[in-house]
C-alpha cells in the first residue's frame, strides 16, 4: 500500500486532507489510534420516526454532522458570537474541548471531541499514545491544548491514511473545503456540541430517563438546527454518523456514507 500523502503548509497552518463523514473511515481512523473496537459508526440515512424506531444501534450518546457550509452558516451564524472563549482545564471540566487549529481537520476534531469525551473517555485504550495524549491535554489550558494537538506527528499520520482512503477521489490539501464537521456527545446527562470552530463548547440541554441522541428530543437538542437549515438554504450536503458504545444492542454491518437526508 502506498504511503498516505502528507499534510501541507498553507498560509503559515498546517492542513490535512479532509475526511469523509463515512463509518468505515471512522472505524479505520479508530484502528489507526487503537481506539477500543466496542466503539461502532452507523449511518443516519433519515431521521424520520419510522427510520429511528426501527434502529437497532440504540442507545446512541454521540453523532457526528457534516453539513456544507450554506447549512452550516444558516444554522449557527447567529449561535457563535454568544459563545464565551473558554478558558478551561483540568479533570473538573465538565467536557473536553479543543480548539482547532489545522486547516481541514475538523472531521478529526469531531472523532476527538467523541471519544475524549463518551462513556468518561472509556474507549481510548491504556496506555496507547492517544490516551497519553489525552491526559496530557485535560491538564493543559485551550492555547496549549490545541499546540499539542498541532504538533502531534501520530495523529496526523493517523488522520491522513484515513483521510486519503475514502470512497471519492481524493483531494488536495489545497482545494476548497465546503463542509465541516461538529460533533454532539451526552455526558453525565447533558448534552454538548463540540466543535473546534467555535469559541468554546456549547451546553445544548439535559436528556430524559430513557431518551438518547436519536429520540425526538434528542435530535431536537442536536441535528435538528441543521436538517431545517438544509430545508430553509434547499441544500442536501448534510450528513450524520450516530456513534454507539458497548451498551447498544447490536453492531452494525455494512454501513455506507450518506451525504442527504430526508
Amino acid at each position: 500500500m502506498p504511503a498516505p500523502p502528507q499534510a501541507e503548509i498553507i498560509d503559515g497552518t498546517k492542513t490535512f486532507i479532509p475526511l469523509e463523514n463515512n463509518p468505515d473511515i471512522l472505524k479505520l481512523l479508530c484502528q489507526n489510534l487503537q481506539i477500543s473496537r466496542d466503539l461502532e459508526f452507523h449511518d443516519i440515512i433519515s431521521t424520520s420516526a419510522e427510520f429511528l424506531q426501527e434502529c437497532y444501534f440504540r442507545p446512541c450518546h454521540a453523532l457526528i454532522v457534516l453539513a456544507d457550509r450554506a447549512i452550516y452558516q444558516a444554522a449557527r451564524s447567529a449561535v457563535e458570537p454568544t459563545i464565551p472563549e473558554y478558558k478551561g482545564s483540568g479533570h473538573n471540566e465538565p467536557v473536553i474541548w479543543m480548539k482547532q487549529t489545522i486547516g481541514h481537520a475538523c472531521g478529526l476534531m469531531a472523532f476527538l471531541h467523541v471519544v475524549f469525551n463518551l462513556e468518561g473517555g472509556r474507549y481510548v485504550r491504556p496506555g496507547t499514545a492517544v490516551d497519553a495524549l489525552r491526559q496530557q491535554a485535560i491538564l493543559l489550558g485551550p492555547s496549549e491544548r490545541a499546540q499539542l494537538l498541532y504538533d502531534s506527528g501520530f495523529l496526523e499520520e493517523a488522520h491522513m491514511d484515513a483521510a486519503s482512503r475514502g470512497s471519492s477521489n481524493v483531494p488536495s490539501p489545497r482545494d476548497d473545503n465546503r463542509h465541516h464537521f461538529l460533533a454532539f456527545v451526552q455526558k453525565d446527562g447533558n448534552i454538548w456540541e463540540l466543535n473546534g470552530g467555535m469559541n468554546g463548547p456549547l451546553f445544548r440541554g439535559v436528556l430524559g430517563e430513557g431518551e438518547d441522541l436519536l429520540s425526538e428530543r434528542g435530535l431536537e437538542l442536536t441535528a435538528r438546527d441543521f436538517l431545517i437549515a438544509a430545508e430553509q438554504t434547499g441544500c442536501d450536503e448534510m450528513s450524520i454518523v450516530a456513534i454507539t458504545g458497548a451498551d447498544a444492542v447490536a453492531r452494525s454491518e455494512g454501513d455506507g456514507n450518506s451525504q442527504s437526508m430526508d
